[in-house]
């Protein structure tokens, strides 16, 4: 039996946890210790995902939040070296580009523990960008490279990374196709919100590039509040967004502010949407999985192929390409796919 000690701390990952998660238990050869670092700590970022998703609960929570980026990652490195000293897992398994994947893969690599990088190789080209410099520096020192995407290969190639990169599928891909039937059925968000299908958008911002500048987090509400105009807005509010604004007294006029929603409401939140206004990597990717044209409220995107096929544009950018479907994600069996990989790995 392999331990495997899988480090989450935002909201994306727990969605992304609860793919391998399944794969783990049905191997029969895994036993996995979660570890939540405490990143996202209210209960409607955190605490209804692990119930809604079937995740197992965390074997700890850091509690670890706030502060600088700095800070923030040294205080989670210093707590999860500690307990993988205590511990001693056979491999770490990471997500993404949060400070919490950045602090469990140095840990791991300050102690010589393999480190398995889910959604490695995705570039957006903007070094400016915490997200950007956490990727970059986790791929270099992960033994295994999971892939979501034919250009995420590419990209590892260019910079001379090859050994342990594995093309395998997107592991949110995974999840909401084993999901979307029963958020269709059991969500009542469309209805209790009264909306009408087809006739509204769903709008989310929280990068902290975006809320830590007033004047771009000022700039992309006066563009939602224009967007407002033409269709009801609705936006599940993140508390750092809700605090920057106040901070900032940017007006939000109508906008339809709610508080964060589950992963079943947000999903069928989206399905019924007309389209979709994000900052977040994720949510391009579930637009575009629910087939909902979706406007980044970004400078660029690491998820380039959604721009390519035309289902997502640049807010800069007035048109959409044309539009053809995406082959590179997989055909919703990436936990699987990883889930083998790793075993052979580890044997």
């Amino acid at each position: 039996m392999q331990t495997i000690m899988t480090i989450v701390g935002a909201r994306p990952q727990f969605v992304k946890a609860a793919a391998l998660s399944r794969a783990f238990a049905r191997s029969g050869a895994i036993r996995e210790l979660i570890v939540h670092t405490g990143q996202h700590r209210d209960a409607n970022m955190s605490d209804i995902f692990f119930s809604e998703l079937g995740v197992p609960a965390p074997a700890v929570n850091l509690g670890i939040s706030g502060g600088l980026h700095g800070d923030m990652t040294g205080r989670m490195l210093s707590a999860l070296e500690a307990y993988m000293i205590d511990v001693k897992p056979d491999a770490v398994l990471v997500f993404g580009d949060t400070n919490s994947t950045l602090a469990g893969a140095l840990a791991a690599a300050k102690l010589d523990i393999p480190i398995a990088h889910v959604e490695a190789g995705l570039r957006s080209g903007n070094r400016r960008s915490p997200e950007e410099i956490n990727r970059v520096l986790v791929d270099h020192i992960s033994r295994w490279l999971f892939c979501p995407t034919e250009a995420s290969v590419a990209n590892l190639a260019r910079e001379g990374v090859t050994s342990g990169v594995l093309p395998a599928g997107d592991v949110m891909f995974d999840v909401l196709t084993a999901a979307l039937a029963r958020a269709r059925e059991t969500s009542v968000i469309v209805q209790t919100l009264r909306l009408v299908a087809g006739n509204y958008a769903v709008a989310t911002v929280h990068r902290a590039e975006t809320t830590d500048d007033p004047a771009r987090l000022s700039a992309i509400f006066r563009y939602l509040v224009e967007c407002a105009r033409v269709r009801p807005v609705v936006m599940p509010l993140h508390p750092r967004t809700r605090k920057a604004l106040a901070a900032a007294n940017i007006p939000t006029t109508g906008i339809w502010i709610i508080e964060p929603l589950g992963y079943f409401d947000m999903i069928r939140l989206v399905d019924g949407a007309a389209e979709v206004l994000t900052d977040s990597g994720g949510l391009q990717k579930e637009a575009y999985f629910l087939r909902k044209p979706c406007v980044t409220l970004r400078d660029e995107t690491e998820w380039k192929e959604t721009i390519e096929a035309g289902w997502n544009r640049l807010w800069s950018v007035p048109e959409y390409r044309a539009r053809h479907l995406i082959d590179d994600y997989g055909q919703g069996r990436a936990g699987e796919v990883i889930c083998d990989a790793l075993l052979v790995g580890l044997a």
